[in-house]
């Protein structure tokens, strides 16, 4: 069942889902990587709540967090959503929940209130929300809690962003030795601004990379066949002997562009988007080579 509190969300909460939830499943399933890698990431979800409860934290220093990084549109989001999900269905009758912060409801421009908002959040909301059963925090984008010191002039940054990533790894650490059935899964599109001190407290970080040859013709098949359920015709591009050097355009272009890139082939011109089943390999071709060229104008961001 979903959870969801409109209007009745403590500050810097923005969903609460009860899990396990088959929509979380689904973008499990939707996010194409190594399987070795789903595995690693759900093996490591799976010990935070086996092993940390049991285990001194003098022999297994654990602090309960997963960071996730790599370029935008890679999936981070939706890997760590159905990272929750899939631990969760590890553990029959297990009732678990996954909070997701808005971290950018945390901050002011006033003195002191970004810290003491980041403070309440960890101390008493996810403390009490964690007493109550296991439970996983997303962390989206986690260098706007967690910025780096090192970077940062007090001249032109105010303290109290310095004082608020102080707040968030104090938290961490209290939390880390008061609630094992707890579990962070944090997201960054720019470790380098991510402060050294929470990625030291990091069981586990993950590089979430751009999809490989292999990966681009599965979500350039997948987002198809999603397409022929509606338009049966767009399914017969998958089985065109041309297919493969068409998948091959979209190399280098990450899994949400990707699917965009699709949706941009479909709009190549107005008779197409009338009859979205007369689309071709080359509208598919041409729409990926302008995306390319698109990325290389942005540095490849």
């Amino acid at each position: 069942m979903n959870m969801q509190f409109a209007g009745d969300l403590p500050k810097g909460i923005q969903k609460i889902t009860d899990l396990p939830n088959d929509e979380l499943g689904d973008l499990w399933d939707s996010i194409i990587v190594n399987d070795d890698l789903k595995t690693q990431l759900l093996s490591q979800a799976v010990l935070n709540f086996t092993a940390r409860p049991k285990v001194s934290r003098a022999v297994l220093p654990l602090h309960g967090v997963i960071l996730l990084v790599g370029p935008p549109g890679t999936g981070k989001t939706s890997l760590a959503k159905g990272l929750a999900h899939r631990t969760s269905n590890s553990f029959s009758g297990g009732k678990f929940r996954l909070v997701e912060v808005e971290a950018h409801g945390l901050t002011s421009s006033a003195m002191g209130k970004t810290q003491r908002a980041v403070a309440d959040l960890f101390a008493q909301t996810v403390a009490e929300l964690a007493t109550s059963g296991p439970t996983i925090v997303l962390l989206d984008e986690v260098e706007t809690l967690a910025v780096d010191r090192s970077k940062l002039s007090l001249d032109a940054n105010p303290v109290d962003i310095h004082r608020a990533t102080d707040a968030v790894l104090v938290q961490l650490d209290l939390l880390a030795e008061s609630h094992p059935n707890l579990l962070f899964v944090a997201t960054s599109n720019f470790p380098e601004a991510v402060d050294s001190a929470f990625i030291s407290r990091c069981d586990l970080v993950a590089n979430i990379p751009l999809p490989d040859a292999e990966a681009c013709r599965k979500i350039l098949e997948d987002c198809l066949v999603g397409l022929a359920a509606t338009y049966p015709k767009i399914g017969d591009l998958i089985r065109q002997p041309k297919f493969a050097n068409t998948a091959a355009a979209f190399v280098d272009l990450d899994g949400r562009t990707i699917r965009k890139t699709v949706a941009n082939a479909l709009a190549s011109d107005t008779q197409t988007a009338l009859k979205p089943e007369t689309i071709t390999l080359d509208h598919l071709t041409s729409a990926a080579k302008a995306a390319r060229s698109n990325r290389n104008l942005k540095g490849g961001k």
